[in-house]
């Protein structure tokens, strides 16, 4: 039985470009819709299965990348963009027409601070790095997925290539590690 990962999953994987160079995102608003342009790639592109982040419609997981804020830019219909939730580390911004988040951008002290969190789904253009791992998988549970179907979701993942964790994968969680480390300075 074939879980709905994710639109951009549940198929395969399609390779990204190495040369890609960015492009549009667009939310879901048939008219005005809003539109972010990434003047760049993404990195660190997975499937998270977090609550927070923004899944299309009968997803499982959301597939977020991250890219460097300077390279993020807001192009049409900014007025329609709300925080979802201003207290969270990662301010999502989404669309107040149809609730697609755009982007999330981290404002506080954080190890990840200066990259933007991004869906690349969002756009129509072909090449963006596709995804690398699947992260926090343990965490649908907690959205109400049946525990008995979690060795599923991870054969199924295993299946089209992808590592799952519980977390971040470790080079990620290293580089958290790393920044808290130096903080506290170890």
């Amino acid at each position: 039985m074939s879980l709905p990962l994710h639109p951009s999953l549940n198929n395969g994987i399609t390779k990204g470009s190495a040369n890609f160079s960015g492009g549009k995102l667009r939310c879901k608003c048939s008219s005005s819709p809003v539109e972010v342009t990434l003047a760049g790639n993404v990195a660190h592109n997975h499937a998270c299965g977090c609550s927070k982040c923004w899944k299309p419609e009968g997803a499982i997981f959301s597939v977020i990348g991250v890219i460097p804020k300077e390279q993020v830019s807001v192009t049409a219909n900014a007025d329609k963009l709300y925080i979802v939730d201003e207290s969270a580390a990662i301010q999502r911004h989404a669309c107040s027409g149809c609730g697609v988040h755009l982007y999330g951008r981290i404002e506080k002290e954080h190890p990840f601070k200066g990259l933007d969190f991004v869906h690349t789904e969002l756009s129509s253009e072909k090449g963006w790095q596709e995804p690398q791992f699947a992260a926090f998988v343990s965490s649908i549970i907690e959205q109400g997925f049946d525990p008995s179907k979690m060795d599923a979701v991870r054969a199924q993942f295993k299946s089209i290539g992808l590592e799952t964790y519980d977390a971040l994968n470790p080079p990620l969680m290293d580089a958290i590690a790393s920044w808290t480390a130096q903080k506290a300075k170890i």
